[in-house]
């Protein structure tokens, strides 16, 4: 499986990870709603926190006890609605 670019393995292996920082919240909101529609879509939802500008995803299939690649396609449509 190959990693996207821009994202990393956590500690443990079992979860992809990035940070998205915009100009400001209003940005960074606008960007996660984006996320989030793309989500719905595809039934698979990241675990993100917002801090003001930045946006923190942790992608990792719970049932699967992992990454899959439908870890790695969401998060490459991420980085897609990332511009």
């Amino acid at each position: 499986m190959t990693i996207p670019d821009g994202w990393s393995l956590d500690e443990s292996g079992k979860a992809l990870t990035r940070r998205f920082t915009f100009k400001d919240f209003s940005e960074a909101f606008a960007f996660l709603t984006r996320v989030a529609m793309h989500a719905e879509k595809v039934d698979h939802h990241p675990d993100f926190c917002v801090s003001w500008n930045k946006v923190d995803f942790r992608l990792t299939s719970h049932d699967a006890g992992g990454v899959t690649e439908r870890d790695v396609k969401l998060a490459e449509a991420i980085g897609r609605l990332a511009g």
